[in-house]
């Protein structure tokens, strides 16, 4: 007799979190989480697959988004950073695109705000940024600097009077076509310290192309920026700044954003997989018959249970005080590692029908390329995580 997923949709297990780690959360962290995953498949899913396929971002969903009130959950919100995780893996499990638009904005731009402009900065700015009325982007990748831009930062800013005068090219900044404003950082030629700056995107001299025929988060609009002697007023250089020690400070806490988003995509790769394996006959039977087939969704199942485990230790050590930038390297380049081998055991359950972004699974596979290279490859975070181990830098 041939069944399907609708013949026994309470399996406990069918959501992927099968060590529960869900529960570790209050009572109102699990609600508030339990609001956005209903809001993401209301509005989010639906529209995933089509915004992908066009290469499209939905605008009419960021007055949706700021209705959730979704930035700063931490510092603002007062939630915790396992809160945070989750909810951007629940994020990245709807749509990977969405949860990187999230996370540029509020992990790097608005992260960029909170931990290094001045309290006068941040009350004049930050209001507008929660409510999503001023879109950011994050300007620190260049066209000729990825994985070594902390010393090879080409882009320039001069002091004049009362101004700073950049010019140089980013590259890879995502929102960038459509924001109001961008963190631009910038190598200062007075003492070769990479500085940042709050720059509106109307000026004069500013430029933003998008970058096409992208294979992966292609609702994602990341631009090419050009910077020809774009005038910044002092105020607006972020007072805190001053050299890529603070860029860090930064980046060392979206490293774990992007780390849950692998956390997320392996979910959805389960999700999909899954329902597939129960729906689908071969052979007069449900896919999931074949022990194959489950051996399969168990590694999938186990790699996203691993990575889950992993940060959610880490983020509850961040929410202590006490997370290292090594092991949050150590947890980008292992959960993004088991996220690339989960996706390819997904598309592979699916066969053809793994290949056509229809069944989702598609999109999932090839988004998963961009998370395993943003944010620190994964030699970059061997490499760093190695130094900690040894006390022996390998990095060239």
């Amino acid at each position: 007799m041939a069944t399907s997923a609708a013949d026994f949709p309470e399996l406990p297990y069918a959501d992927g979190d099968f060590f529960a780690f869900e529960q570790l959360l209050s009572g109102k962290e699990q609600d508030r989480l339990a609001e956005v995953r209903d809001f993401l498949a209301r509005e989010v899913k639906p529209i995933a697959v089509d915004c992908w396929n066009r290469g499209e971002f939905p605008m009419d969903l960021v007055p949706k988004l700021a209705g959730l009130d979704l930035v700063s959950p931490v510092r603002r919100q007062g939630y915790s950073n396992l809160f945070a995780g989750m909810l951007h893996a629940e994020a990245t499990r709807a749509d990977a695109s969405i949860a990187t638009f999230l996370g540029v904005h509020d992990g790097l731009f608005t992260g960029s705000i909170e931990l290094l402009a001045s309290k006068e900065q941040q009350d004049e700015w930050l209001p507008d940024i929660y409510a999503l009325k001023k879109i950011g982007a994050f300007g620190l990748t260049e066209p000729l600097g990825g994985s070594d831009v902390a010393g090879g930062t080409r882009t320039t800013a001069r002091r004049d009077g009362n101004n700073w005068i950049l010019n140089g090219a980013k590259r890879w900044i995502g929102n960038a076509t459509f924001s109001d404003w961008v963190v631009v950082y910038a190598r200062d030629v007075a003492d070769n310290q990479v500085k940042g700056f709050l720059v509106d995107t109307t000026l004069a001299g500013y430029s933003a192309t998008k970058i096409e025929n992208k294979i992966s988060l292609r609702t994602v609009q990341n631009a090419d920026i050009v910077l020809t002697d774009v005038v910044v007023p002092d105020h607006f250089k972020l007072a805190n700044a001053n050299s890529f020690r603070d860029v860090n400070k930064v980046l060392k806490v979206t490293r774990l954003s992007v780390a849950w988003q692998a956390v997320g995509l392996q979910m959805a790769a389960f999700d999909v997989a899954r329902r597939y394996a129960v729906e689908r006959q071969q052979f007069g039977r449900p896919l999931a018959s074949f022990q194959l087939i489950q051996d399969q969704l168990v590694r999938i199942l186990g790699n996203t249970v691993s990575s889950m485990g992993m940060m959610v230790r880490l983020s509850q050590l961040e929410d202590a005080g006490e997370a290292k930038d090594e092991q949050s390297a150590l947890a980008k380049a292992f959960a993004t590692d088991r996220m690339r081998e989960s996706v390819a055991m997904g598309r592979s359950i699916l066969g053809g029908n793994g290949i056509v972004t229809d069944y989702g699974m598609a999109k999932i596979f090839a988004d998963a390329e961009a998370i395993y290279s943003y944010e620190g490859t994964a030699e970059i975070n061997t490499l760093v995580t190695g130094r900690a181990i040894t006390g022996i830098s390998a990095i060239v």
